[in-house]
């Protein structure tokens, strides 16, 4: 108990060096460039214990809960020696936590009312609860996609480099030819796939499985999946925007 607490308590005060930085920077251009005082001090003090407190939490979470039982299940599907299942839960858990991602949502949702305002979609909650949802399933379903070629990757042991120059120059040519107005969302869509839901879960699963197969080096061939996951949306997307 005293060893958990004293953790705890390490980590929060990594949590809040971490945050350091942006402090300083802050109260510099606030103080400095600006020279004016920070408004709502005590507000700004008290939201940034709790971010750090909540920090601190997810951290540990993800200590405790969410990488254990990344590594642990691939593991286990690798001893089962079940081709079909380890793809199939390499897919179930890109989707899922894509689609969950609050980062995704958020762009999402900002997209669609975007898209209404411009013309290009209709105006109304229907058109853009469609739009959004369309654009979410068309990001969970290419990271899904993306984590199987990774995973893929990783049983054959292929050079990452050639798979992530062919993904690109997928992306370079899907851009020429795909409309202005999505261009920008599905780069965008690339980032907010690799965010607080997806990396943890997706990087566990790529180190425990590489950790246990025989002849896959963790440092070489654990590591990647999240560049899938974040070259594939932008091929989709586009594609997603061609379509609509």
């Amino acid at each position: 108990m005293y060893k958990q607490t004293l953790n705890l308590f390490l980590t929060l005060l990594d949590s809040f060096r971490d945050l350091a930085p942006i402090i300083i920077v802050i109260a510099f251009f606030q103080l400095f460039i600006l020279q004016q005082p920070i408004p709502n001090i005590g507000s700004i003090i008290s939201g940034t214990i709790l971010v750090a407190i909540g920090l601190t939490f997810f951290i540990r979470g993800l200590e405790m809960g969410l990488f254990p039982i990344g590594e642990g299940m691939a593991n286990a599907l690798a001893r089962k020696g079940s081709l079909f299942w380890l793809i199939a839960f390499s897919f179930a858990l890109g989707f899922g936590t894509t689609i969950a991602e609050p980062a995704l949502i958020a762009v999402a949702n900002e997209a669609a009312n975007v898209a209404a305002q411009g013309g290009i979609i209709d105006n109304d909650h229907e058109s853009r609860e469609h739009y959004a949802q369309g654009l979410r399933l068309t990001v969970a379903l290419s990271v899904g996609l993306a984590i199987v070629i990774g995973v893929w990757r990783i049983l054959k042991g292929w050079p990452i480099h050639y798979l992530i120059i062919a993904g690109y120059l997928g992306v370079v040519i899907m851009t020429t030819i795909a409309p202005e107005e999505i261009i920008g969302i599905a780069y965008d869509s690339g980032g907010v796939t690799t965010s607080t839901i997806t990396v943890p879960l997706v990087t566990a699963l790529g180190i425990g499985l590489a950790s246990s197969i025989k002849g896959r080096n963790p440092m070489i061939d654990g590591f990647g999946l999240i560049a899938f996951a974040s070259l594939t949306p932008m091929i989709f997307v586009m594609a997603y925007g061609m379509i609509i």
